[in-house]
């Protein structure tokens, strides 16, 4: 009973306790109040950068979790104007609990793609990253996996790491394979790719890096943007020699193209300051904007003709992106989800 007090109370401070502070700036109109599952380092260049053009200051809450239930708890009395979320998944969640609006913007729907951004309006992506196959340089000779599919092919038993197949990053493949294939094959696909896993689902992407490294496995899945994060890494020099270790592939180049997706915004159902906000968001789908956002987290710029980080250039060029539209991969999360349980993709 004690223990579901404490969780009772930290959930309620999770709540509660950052809102006075955020509830004072509530009612300036030359503010915009953001929840940010997005890292500091990561967002506030950009922030700073709005601030400098307009004037309009940016207060900003960071959180890995909980910011959607906060919303919720708040309603109408929220002090939020924007979320930004690091994948599709939650803001495909904040929108479906009915805690944004849509935004009509000329600047946004030119600067985004459609597969981009919500056919209702009410999320855009800022930033996309494709999800990979970590190959090693080693033991996997040059061409010799380059789909998806092939992840199920017998001739890679035990051979394979992946973080857990609950994850965000690993439902949102799975739900581009549902979105293509159909239910029936998708789930024969993941029935394969469980049976050729070198060991159980575990760690973050970069863990299964550094699992190829090590000969756990010679091939894993992972997101682009953590190979810029390991070979850059200073702090951390043996990550450097993990993704030396492996070649980026690229799947599915001959038909439909590499599984993206993106982190992004939304403006929030009672946003105080909705002008405001609604500048930040066309400021961050500018060309500055994009450039030092896909900068800062080794991820593609979104609005088409920006150019992209040196060292993204460097290692991955040009590649075949897939268009479906990510409102359909976010659909059928809860499916993917299901079928992960039922094939038992994380025992």
């Amino acid at each position: 009973m004690r223990m579901n007090l404490n969780k009772s109370l930290k959930k309620l401070a999770l709540l509660t306790l950052p809102l006075t502070l955020a509830a004072t700036h509530v009612s300036a109109a030359d503010e915009v109040n953001i929840y940010s599952y997005r890292q500091q380092f990561l967002i506030q260049p950009m922030l700073d950068a709005f601030t400098a053009d307009t004037g309009i200051k940016t207060n900003v809450i960071f959180a890995k979790k909980g910011l959607i239930e906060r919303l919720q708890h708040e309603g109408k009395n929220s002090p939020a104007d924007i979320v930004l979320t690091s994948d599709i998944g939650p803001l495909y969640d904040v929108v479906e609990k009915g805690l944004t609006q849509p935004v009509e913007s000329e600047v946004l729907t030119q600067n985004i793609p459609a597969h981009y951004r919500d056919p209702a309006n009410h999320w855009f992506g800022l930033t996309s990253r494709a999800r990979l196959i970590y190959a090693s340089k080693e033991r996997v000779a040059e061409g010799e996996i380059k789909t998806y599919e092939e992840l199920a092919d017998p001739k890679w038993k035990g051979r394979i790491c992946t973080r857990s197949g609950k994850h965000t990053y690993n439902l949102s493949l799975i739900g581009s394979m549902i979105a293509h294939h159909g239910e029936a094959d998708a789930e024969q696909w993941l029935e394969g790719l469980k049976a050729n896993l070198a060991r159980k689902p575990q760690g973050n992407d970069r863990a299964q890096v550094k699992a190829v490294k090590e000969g756990v496995c010679d091939i894993a899945l992972g997101n682009s943007y953590y190979f810029g994060k390991m070979i850059t890494n200073e702090e951390q020099p043996e990550q450097k020699e993990w993704a030396n270790a492996v070649n980026l592939i690229f799947p599915n180049q001959d038909d439909r193209g590499a599984h993206m997706s993106i982190s992004g915004a939304a403006l929030t159902k009672y946003a105080p300051n909705k002008e405001s906000a609604i500048k930040l968001m066309e400021f961050l789908s500018e060309e500055q904007a994009q450039s030092m956002y896909a900068e800062a987290n080794f991820e593609f710029p979104v609005r088409p003709g920006t150019k992209r980080s040196a060292l993204l250039d460097q290692y991955m060029g040009d590649f075949k992106q897939d268009s479906i539209n990510l409102q359909k991969i976010a659909e059928l999360r809860a499916q993917a989800a299901r079928m992960a349980d039922k094939v038992g993709f994380d025992n």
